[in-house]
């Protein structure tokens, strides 16, 4: 009876993580997905509303619950940042991003892509609070820890994530006398050339390096690369983000004649 008992609890323990993985799978796909039926920029809220929903369901055991919950994060950043235009919505939506990551990287410190998607939707959070707000709370001074202990773990993860985050804050990030002193444009150049030297240059970390070259006063240096970039095919695992880039280099051409 026993021996019976064990080979049930076998063949339902299975079947649980079988169906726990097609689950994740869904989710997945919806999140691929992400950019489908899309006009222009103004996307079709159900495929990543679907994708949050499978994420937030999925119920792992802790260890199994990383790469699921990197993807609701990556899929609270997307609909935050594409799917919703009211900016009190916004603040709730990056501000569950917040949250979640804390718990993420509390969880799992040596994760570098919990670390890098907390970080993005923290980031995102502080646009939508207001830079020097943000700034006199910490947030940039957090973005400066996480982000170098994310090249710490992993270098060339999200092709140099962890050092397009730190020349991105080095570059946005409001110097406050007394506060916060070390954001320098000369670092940001310098971390930006690192992230494209790490894999294949993304077209954020192309306009951040343009952005950032250009104030230090290398104008056509940063005009290239935008003219480069506006070469390159949109990417259709990255639709609306390329997308979204392509039109923010054309802009910034315009204002640079």
């Amino acid at each position: 009876m026993i021996q019976l008992l064990k080979i049930f609890f076998i063949f339902f323990l299975a079947t649980y993580v079988q169906a726990e993985l097609r689950t994740f799978e869904k989710g997945l796909s919806y999140y691929n997905e992400r950019g489908k039926k899309a006009i222009g920029l103004a996307i079709d809220p159900f495929f990543i509303d679907s994708a949050i929903k499978i994420f937030s369901e999925v119920s792992y055991q802790k260890e199994d619950a990383l790469e699921s919950k990197i993807f609701l994060l990556k899929c609270y950043y997307f609909k935050g940042k594409f799917g919703l235009n009211n900016k009190e919505e916004k603040k709730k939506i990056f501000s569950k991003g917040k949250v979640l990551g804390e718990k993420l990287i509390q969880d799992f410190p040596e994760s570098a892509g919990a670390n890098h998607w907390y970080l993005v939707n923290l980031g995102s959070w502080a646009e939508q609070y207001g830079l020097i707000a943000a700034a006199r709370e910490g947030t940039a001074d957090l973005m400066l820890k996480y982000s170098t202990r994310i090249i710490k773990l992993d270098p060339v993860y999200a092709n140099g994530g962890g050092y397009f985050l730190l020349g991105a804050v080095h570059f946005k990030a409001p110097r406050i006398p007394f506060i916060l002193s070390w954001p320098d444009n000369n670092e940001a150049v310098k971390y930006l050339t690192l992230a494209c030297e790490k894999g294949a240059p993304t077209p954020p970390q192309i306009v951040y390096l343009a952005r950032s070259l250009y104030k230090k006063g290398e104008k056509n240096k940063a005009k290239e690369l935008l003219n480069k970039l506006l070469l390159e095919e949109i990417s259709n695992s990255f639709l609306i983000e390329d997308l979204e880039q392509h039109q923010i280099a054309m802009n910034l051409l315009k204002k640079w004649t």
